[in-house]
């Protein structure tokens, strides 16, 4: 199974992808992959946490590596009720904010860098299974039961933003309002989530996606049937990478 995403912030041809059995790398925009850590691991959410710092959450998995992934460790944080952490998200406003959506339990936040947790909210948590945080402090949680949840207050009053199946969430690091949505294909915002437009139907699904943070306009996306799909114009269109499946 293919869960996350992430694309190297100074190399857009270097690809992380999380899987149910660990991370794979690409060196070369996702046209060779080869095994990289965690094997065993399952990967739900690769998150990129200040400059220095990669996390990876899952079922019962909660790590973090400070040498760009090379070697792991678990991280013990108080306050969450379990590590059935189905998301995780970066504040990008501040280096040591992290939410993180707990399966059956609600969406968490550490205030100190993952140390410790405390209860946001439990209106989301039992389907979600992507977050993001933007510029502007919004946050976005991605819900396999009831579509895309937004709240502009910190996680006390959510609304639904959009219907359907979410199983993959990217913001725009140069444009907040630029967002991409997977789920049965891939659906592009450019109003911050207000109204969205297909660009891409995939009759399997899709749920990884990732923008480069060194290209603007350039994002990928990973189709629940292994195909890597690449966007260069902001998501208008999308071209498949190769004709092999990707690890």
């Amino acid at each position: 199974d293919y869960h996350s995403l992430l694309v190297d912030p100074a190399d857009s041809q270097r690809l992380t992808l999380g899987t149910h059995n660990g991370l794979y790398v690409s060196e070369d925009g996702g046209n060779r992959w080869r095994f990289a850590a965690l094997r065993a691991d399952d990967a739900m959410n690769l998150t990129r946490f200040g400059p220095n710092q990669l996390w990876v959450a899952g079922h019962n998995v909660l790590k973090k590596s400070t040498d760009g992934g090379r070697t792991w460790s678990d991280v013990q944080a108080s306050g969450l009720p379990d590590f059935d952490v189905h998301a995780l998200a970066a504040d990008p406003r501040a280096t040591d904010t992290l939410f993180a959506a707990v399966a059956g339990q609600g969406l968490y936040r550490s205030s100190d860098g993952g140390r410790s947790f405390s209860l946001v909210s439990r209106a989301v948590g039992g389907g979600v299974v992507t977050l993001a945080v933007t510029e502007n402090g919004r946050i976005l949680a991605g819900d396999v039961d009831r579509g895309l949840l937004v709240t502009a207050d910190g996680g006390a009053h959510w609304r639904v933003s959009a219907r359907g199946q979410v199983f993959g969430l990217a913001v725009s690091g140069s444009d907040p309002r630029r967002l991409i949505a997977a789920g049965a294909g891939l659906a592009v915002s450019i109003d911050g989530g207000r109204t969205w437009r297909w660009r891409l139907s995939l009759p399997g699904g899709a749920g990884p996606v990732a923008w480069a943070p060194s290209a603007p306009n350039t994002a990928f996306a990973v189709a629940f049937n292994g195909t890597l799909f690449r966007s260069d114009d902001g998501g208008a269109s999308w071209q498949q990478v190769s004709g092999r499946r990707v690890a």
